[in-house]
């Protein structure tokens, strides 16, 4: 069975993107959920899963020295490039980078490498299908990687559970997180607002996702609030060949709704936004062939 994965990304936070695929989730059947925002994710706050297992995450490796052998030559401190050894020869783990080279030079072999947790990988049930989340420790490195085990483990899920769909909730920007999660995937909803900004990173988004050489549908959420921005927006996705798949109109409902912890395609599915979410979704299950 062909297991189709979709990312929702945006080129900025606070467009909207978590709120999209949230909705889209109650919509889609069949579905592995992943939450790929590691740095802050917030899919969770919407669909209240039931954790069911925790793991850690293992990426960053530290400088750890045996004090007791030190010979005191400080040799590690005269080739540390990042000034993590202190005066007294002590290592300050937050500059070390775990580039290993205290370790290479230390002629006693009392400095050794050691791999830290840092962050965690939760596999929950929703009550729209299984969920695979993450959370990235504060100021620790290597969010790609955390974002690619998540998405290894939501495709392991999906071919255990015989599911035949992963949605992925991306994050914002073009950063490394954002280029691991469009990694592999069969399409990409990008998210944009219309304002100036927005635009502007809409293009930065595009750019990048150009790269991967899959197929990119835009979403204009509170497509509204400035229709001569929209009108813009428009302009340049037709002259990029880039379709526009969905206008989600600013509607207070929406807010409401969140408010109560409801989506609003189940809250309120006759109100605007609700419907022109269905629409989306429509077109998306049409050309994925869901």
């Amino acid at each position: 069975m062909t297991i189709k994965k979709l990312t929702v990304i945006s080129g900025k936070g606070g467009t909207g993107k978590t709120t999209v695929i949230s909705n889209l989730a109650a919509l889609a059947d069949n579905v592995v959920l992943g939450d790929c925002d590691v740095d802050a994710p917030n899919m969770h706050l919407l669909l209240k899963p039931t954790v069911e297992k925790k793991t850690v995450f293992k990426s960053a490796k530290l400088a750890v020295k045996n004090e007791d052998s030190c010979n005191n030559c400080g040799l590690c401190r005269e080739f540390c490039r990042f000034k993590a050894i202190n005066e007294d020869l002590s290592i300050n783990p937050l500059k070390c980078d775990g580039c290993g080279v205290c370790a290479v030079v230390c002629p006693s072999n009392v400095i050794h490498l050691e791999e830290q947790i840092t962050g965690h990988i939760y596999h929950s049930n929703s009550r729209f299908g299984p969920m695979i989340h993450a959370k990235l420790k504060a100021g620790a490195d290597n969010s790609g990687k955390l974002v690619s085990e998540v998405k290894k483990e939501a495709a392991k899920t999906a071919i255990e559970q015989n599911k035949k769909l992963i949605l992925i909730d991306g994050s914002p920007g073009i950063g490394c997180p954002v280029i691991a999660s469009l990694n592999g995937v069969d399409m990409a909803l990008v998210v944009t607002e219309p304002t100036q900004s927005g635009l502007a990173d809409l293009v930065r988004v595009l750019g990048l996702s150009k790269h991967f050489n899959i197929q990119v549908f835009i979403v204009i959420n509170k497509y509204d609030l400035n229709e001569k921005m929209t009108a813009e927006i428009n302009k340049y996705c037709q002259e990029k060949g880039i379709s526009v798949i969905g206008k989600i109109p600013f509607s207070r409902e929406i807010n409401e709704a969140m408010h109560l912890g409801k989506l609003i395609v189940n809250y309120k599915p006759a109100a605007k936004p609700a419907v022109a979410i269905r629409d989306m979704w429509q077109k998306v299950k049409e050309i994925n062939q869901l």
